[in-house]
């Protein structure tokens, strides 16, 4: 292989798994803010209490897409690691590898690290809405202000943060157990047994296992979603007939 073809194949090897979050991510938004705003009419106080529970329900939700998705990632981007032979692909794309892990295992396997990820995504988006609307509520941001845009950003990606702290090390166990088995090889007989193994090969800081490439990650792309639903909600009603407070224009999807 020649020098600019490596270079090439390692460009693309960033990108490895990216079609299964590309494909899935529209949906998971449009689910999440969906039913936190559902669940924000039918408990009719809008307090920082209220938006927990209603992103509780929203995370919860969204996991019956959420985890195959997360699946198919997790084992596109493991397919061919410790393999000689580079070039040996077990999965097409992220839909060739939902369908051979169904065929293989059925539904179940389909879901595997369902439990996980229940676990990680309601009190998650739990945090994440009640982080978002504590610091709006706290900026002070509405339509007419200036820095309203800037506000906006911050409280997304603070938020953001505030969520993957909260659950982080749920979810490096649900990415070992999903990864897990690939190859046919069991490693794993359960999250307890993930846990124990993982605590007792590479210590506690096991849980922290790229914590800092996340939160890094997590900043920008929250920033730009929170900010981005709350600008198309005010123009889509006009500014006169919206909320005052920025925080309250989400729970209106």
């Amino acid at each position: 292989m020649t020098t600019e073809g490596c270079l090439l194949f390692q460009v693309f090897g960033l990108y490895k798994g990216i079609g299964s979050p590309m494909m899935g991510l529209t949906f998971i938004n449009a689910i999440v803010f969906g039913v936190q705003g559902n669940a924000m009419r039918m408990l009719a106080h809008d307090t920082p209490t209220n938006q927990f529970f209603a992103g509780a329900a929203a995370g919860a939700i969204q996991c019956v897409i959420c985890c195959p998705m997360e699946l198919a990632k997790t084992r596109m981007q493991m397919q061919g690691t410790g393999e000689k032979k580079s070039s040996r692909k077990l999965y097409k794309n992220s839909l060739d590898c939902l369908v051979r892990i169904y065929n293989r295992e059925g539904l179940r396997g389909v879901n595997r690290g369902m439990v996980t990820t229940l676990i990680r995504e309601t009190p998650g988006f739990g945090v994440y809405f009640l982080s978002y609307d504590v610091l709006t509520r706290g900026l002070g941001c509405e339509p007419n202000d200036r820095y309203m845009i800037p506000k906006l950003l911050f409280a997304g990606g603070m938020a953001g943060i505030a969520s993957w702290l909260s659950t982080y090390p749920v979810d490096v166990i649900k990415s070992r157990l999903q990864a897990d088995g690939l190859g046919g090889v069991h490693q794993y007989s359960g999250i307890a047994d993930c846990v124990r193994q993982s605590v007792r090969r590479e210590g506690y800081m096991v849980f922290t296992r790229g914590l800092t490439s996340t939160l890094l990650r997590a900043f920008p792309v929250n920033a730009a979603t929170f900010a981005t639903v709350t600008l198309i909600l005010i123009h889509a009603r006009g500014v006169e007939e919206g909320p005052k407070d920025c925080e309250s224009q989400p729970s209106s999807l």
